[in-house]
């Protein structure tokens, strides 16, 4: 099943590669989960549903929209990488994205013109559901073919920890924003903001990214339209695609638990926002460092360990976590259950982005690591909110999300049970080239 290929590296790994994958993928990530953050406001402001609930249940359905579209944009967008370049793909989605976080900055509220508000809402997060679906797998493809073959974890690692820095600053503008402004003012206005700032990076990120060298070689390209190629990819590699499926599983949900602890801290255990928003704040200063010591783990020590040992300790601590967060509900414990999750969640999802693309021929490594990624995401990830707020709704049982992201670790165990270790393969095609 495994199929180890090595891309022909003619000059030095260069930060600006980096760079490009770190700027485009903070932008985007940035604003998709910039809206789970102030979910509960968005939901006050374009779904006027009654009921404790109501209103949040909408607007966490309307986020899991924009997971939906995904698979449209890896698809399509990750099979344009795979024919045409990386850096083309790469551009295209920087403007669609930013087409899509303009539309949710400026929208009116339901207040002001009805029906047509969240209509726009949900366009919007339509178009950004594309633009992120084919981001992952041009990025990963360019930081895996411009790295050597000994240090590609420590150069994909950047894709997790690039998002990272969007969860920081994503908190970061939640922590200002409701600590400086009245209930009020964020629910009129002050939840806007941090899409608006997202707006600035546009230019700077186009600009490294047209200048990014082509890490696709002309000779892998191919004629093929999308349809015949994804078919291809699917009749020589779905082995792959099915257990990168059921790794996902676990990476989408628990990462999706981080962001919806915002809104679970203010509807379930009644913390300040203030406080629900420096938990998000943590969580993304420990994705990022704690990918980037991962993406070393893997080199070190293979993709297996990396994968499989911390969701092995996520399936045992979850419910207890959850359990003596809800006993005595304050900062502290929340700090301290958000930090756990975190840290134990964000290297399995490190480790899927190295070992994925590297067991795929170059002339599939984009759509391939972009459906994995995209297809997974919108199963699990883009229904996690809605279950989750519907599982408390249901069961007034405030430890129902641990047994869902625990139900999600058996699954995702089973899948990297069976997995090969490519760590070993991968330095020994240093010595020998192979031709995709």
């Amino acid at each position: 099943m495994s199929h180890i290929t090595e891309h022909h590296v003619t000059q030095p790994v260069h930060w600006r590669v980096i760079a490009a994958a770190v700027a485009g993928n903070v932008f985007e990530v940035y604003d998709f989960v910039i809206y789970a953050y102030f979910a509960v406001y968005i939901g006050q402001a374009f779904f006027p549903v009654s009921g404790d609930y109501g209103s949040l249940l909408v607007a966490t359905a309307t986020f899991g929209v924009g997971f939906f579209t995904r698979p449209l944009g890896a698809l399509f967008i990750g099979s344009y990488a795979d024919r045409v370049g990386r850096k083309p793909a790469m551009i295209l989605t920087v403007t669609l994205i930013t087409l899509g976080t303009l539309g949710i900055a400026l929208t009116p509220t339901y207040a002001t013109i009805g029906m047509a508000a969240p209509v726009i809402i949900v366009l919007c997060r339509l178009i950004q559901g594309v633009a992120l679906g084919g981001e992952v797998g041009p990025a990963a493809s360019l930081l895996i073919e411009s790295a050597p073959a000994n240090k590609r974890g420590r150069y994909a690692c950047w894709q997790i920890a690039s998002q990272g820095i969007a969860v920081f600053f994503g908190g970061l503008f939640g922590v200002i924003i409701t600590s400086s402004l009245s209930a009020e003012d964020v629910q009129s206005w002050g939840w806007r903001l941090p899409f608006i700032v997202s707006l600035l990076m546009v230019p700077l990120t186009i600009y490294i990214r047209r200048h990014l060298p082509e890490t696709l070689q002309e000779t892998v390209k191919q004629e093929k339209n999308t349809r015949h190629h994804v078919k291809g990819m699917w009749r020589e590699h779905r082995s792959i695609l099915i257990i990168g499926l059921g790794i996902m599983m676990v990476a989408s949900i628990a990462s999706q638990l981080i962001n919806y602890m915002t809104s679970y801290a203010i509807k379930t255990l009644h913390l300040s926002p203030g406080i629900a928003q420096t938990s998000i704040l943590m969580a993304g200063l420990i994705t990022f460092f704690g990918a980037l010591f991962a993406g070393r783990l893997c080199d070190k020590y293979g993709r297996k360990k990396v994968l499989i040992l911390p969701v092995l300790a996520l399936s045992v601590a979850i419910i207890p976590l959850f359990s003596w967060l809800h006993d005595a509900p304050d900062a502290m414990r929340l700090l301290t259950v958000t930090f756990f999750i975190s840290t134990l969640i964000t290297f399995p999802t490190t480790a899927v982005l190295v070992i994925v693309p590297e067991m795929l021929p170059a002339h599939y490594r984009s759509t391939g690591t972009s459906l994995i990624y995209a297809i997974g995401s919108a199963m699990f990830g883009g229904s996690t909110h809605f279950i989750l707020t519907a599982l408390l709704a249901w069961t007034n049982h405030p430890v129902a999300p641990a047994y869902y992201v625990l139900f999600a670790a058996a699954v995702s165990l089973c899948a990297m049970s069976v997995l090969p270790e490519t760590r070993g393969e991968a330095a020994k095609s240093r010595a020998r080239p192979v031709v995709d």
